[in-house]
């Protein structure tokens, strides 16, 4: 036996249950990617981290800025009640993601995290968007 199989695995029903919670809290890069070159994405992208500096550097196109404390009932408002909203911070070294998804779910908000954050679409070799000027020089 080895210490892959020395812990039976989950039966195929436990398995379904797990991944089906994991996926409906949960999207990635490539699914994120696909769905923004369609052109109708079917979700509002947040990019999380705080400094309004980083986001206009770098960011994943089509998305917007909004700090995770600054989701409130009202700044919410603006978007239809069964809105999907994902997030994304920096990556898996940072839990804005994290905060972000329970602000909105607390607030009674549909919410996935997309997993990998910049360092995944970054890894992925996505573009990114920026808006700060360049000096045309």
């Amino acid at each position: 036996m080895s210490s892959v199989t020395d812990i039976r695995a989950a039966t195929p029903q436990v398995a379904i249950d797990h991944f089906s919670r994991r996926l409906s809290l949960e999207t990635d890069c490539a699914d994120v990617s696909a769905c923004l070159k369609s052109g109708e994405p079917d979700f509002v992208l947040l990019h999380v981290i705080g400094a309004a500096d980083i986001f206009a550097a770098r960011h994943i196109p089509g998305a917007i800025h909004l700090r995770h404390a600054d989701m409130t009932r009202e700044r919410m408002a603006q978007w239809p009640d069964e809105t999907l909203f994902v997030v994304y911070c920096a990556g898996p070294h940072c839990n804005g993601a994290d905060r972000a998804a329970l602000n909105l779910a607390r607030l009674g908000r549909p919410v996935k995290i997309m997993i990998g954050g910049i360092t995944g679409w970054e890894d992925e070799g996505f573009a990114f968007a920026s808006t700060v000027a360049t000096d045309a020089g």
